[in-house]
């Protein structure tokens, strides 16, 4: 006699496996179908998927449901320790239908959480033969016992997570390989993706929509490491010349007595090294945009040739008297105090007034908390294509911290730390210890667009309740329940905090 198979189950199988096999872009959702699956036929109170980090010998907790899934979450589980670490240690499925009385079990969890486990249900995930992970449920409804054809059930849904996992692993590798393609034609073509979230760059963006489709020139001004570059790249890709040429120039990098050369080009013999003629960066940008940045540190003798460029759009190759017409827009920039320059006789004064049509003043990050969350994931990522570590993201300590500091190197300071807080943690998250700023300065600006408490606090209330969203997959209801407040309050703060992408 043929055995009974239970349809609904059967069809639940062939409809993860249809998810498997269509759609990897979101391998914690699958994973979280899988599960809740699972639990839900096999009558279990609460479930769990953990998986194995080998570095640290330990499970955490990637996928937990039920009254307490967002506490367990907080866990991790030494291999052999428990009953998910000793599956691990043996590779091995077990039902356990008397917890209080079984040795292996780990009873420290469930009462930090007041989560007390009477039943459970446990099998491992493989991949060729090894395991990668557990599956558990809780307490099956009803005060009852698992039984072995829960089982049986449970090890296929464990066969289909690891099925999932790998098929996520090949998909994150394909993108890996995809982005970093996409990545160095970004670098040939010179932009860097422009990541923000904060109204005052907003509001700059703003402004540069409406001065993109002049041909004035532009001084952006700020802090070293605000990011200056990026905002002129910006201005170049919102204007009309946005298909043509933009060239770069570090004016600082650059040896004073190369700098004309680079700049306007030479011909041959026009100096001793002169082998041969040489085109400068401005006939480069001819047609499109040149950046001049730290333009504080041009030479007076080349700002008198800087400005009949500006003026009348020619100028001379070194060693040659025949004259170039050019049409390039002009962009510069300078930490300096240009004005203070301009008092000195260091820096022309109708040099400076040419250039400064239209200034831009990029604020600091100390002035962009909103920032500070999005630019650190950001950075966090590419950190991990280099260094190829297991990092997931930043503890709450660690963030905090980091929308309490005053990054006195701004942006570039915030991704060399996380950088090398990346390199030397040692947890699933970054922790505050890893980003070595302890002693260092803290903000102390306040009012409007400073660092106030009022400020930091709301930038970290939105970064905590975007986190807490994207664990419950957008679930409002379910993100209430865990932030312990009622789910129209969630609402109104989502409004008001501008929590977007979840």
């Amino acid at each position: 006699m043929l055995p009974v198979i239970d349809v609904k189950k059967f069809n639940t199988l062939i409809e993860i496996s249809t998810l498997i096999n269509s759609n990897y872009s979101d391998g914690h959702a699958l994973l979280t179908k899988i599960v809740e699956s699972a639990t839900r036929l096999c009558e279990g109170e609460a479930s769990s998927l953990l998986l194995v980090n080998q570095e640290g010998n330990e499970l955490y907790f990637e996928v937990a449901l039920g009254a307490k899934g967002a506490e367990v979450k907080k866990y991790t589980v030494k291999f052999g320790e428990g009953i998910a670490g000793w599956v691990v240690q043996h590779n091995k499925s077990i039902i356990v239908n008397d917890l209080e009385q079984d040795k292996r079990h780990l009873s420290s969890i469930s009462k930090k959480i007041g989560y007390p486990v009477k039943t459970m249900l446990a099998v491992p995930m493989r991949v060729k033969d090894a395991c990668i992970g557990v599956i558990e449920l809780l307490n099956k409804k009803n005060g009852r016992d698992f039984t072995q054809d829960d089982l049986e059930w449970l090890e296929i849904f464990a066969n289909q997570a690891a099925l999932a996992i790998q098929n996520a692993q090949s998909f994150e590798k394909a993108q890996n390989k995809i982005e970093l393609l996409q990545d160095q034609i970004k670098n040939d073509q010179g932009y860097h993706p422009f990541i923000y979230k904060s109204p005052a760059v907003a509001e700059k963006l703003a402004l540069i929509d409406r001065i993109a489709n002049t041909d004035s020139s532009v001084l952006i001004l700020g802090e070293s490491g605000v990011g200056k570059e990026l905002f002129a790249e910006q201005i170049h890709l919102r204007s009309p010349r946005r298909q043509q040429p933009f060239i770069r120039v570090n004016c600082a990098a650059i040896p004073e007595g190369l700098l004309e050369s680079e700049l306007f080009g030479h011909i041959k013999g026009a100096f001793t090294s002169a082998h041969q003629s040489r085109r400068g960066r401005f006939e480069m940008a001819d047609g499109g945009t040149i950046f001049l940045d730290e333009i504080g540190d041009i030479p007076l003798m080349l700002q008198a040739k800087l400005l009949r460029v500006i003026q009348q759009k020619t100028f001379e190759k070194l060693g040659s008297d025949e004259t170039i017409q050019v049409d390039v827009r002009i962009l510069a920039a300078t930490n300096k105090d240009i004005e203070s320059l301009v008092e000195k006789g260091e820096f022309r004064g109708d040099l400076y007034y040419r250039l400064n049509v239209l200034p831009l003043y990029i604020p600091p990050l100390r002035q962009r908390l909103e920032d500070i969350p999005a630019l650190a994931e950001f950075f966090l990522k590419k950190a991990l294509k280099k260094t190829k570590k297991d990092i997931e993201g930043f503890s709450h300590d660690a963030m905090e911290f980091m929308l309490s500091y005053s990054w006195p190197g701004n942006i570039r300071e915030l991704e060399n730390c996380i950088e090398r807080a990346c390199v030397i943690g040692q947890d699933r998250r970054i922790q505050r210890r890893d980003l070595f700023l302890d002693g260092h300065a803290y903000a102390s600006e306040s009012g409007a667009g400073g660092r106030d408490l009022k400020a930091a606090l709301t930038a970290f209330k939105a970064y905590y309740i975007k986190k807490v969203l994207e664990e419950n997959k957008g679930n409002q209801t379910e993100t209430a329940r865990a932030l312990a407040i009622q789910r129209t309050y969630l609402s109104r703060l989502i409004r008001e905090l501008r929590i977007t992408n979840v």
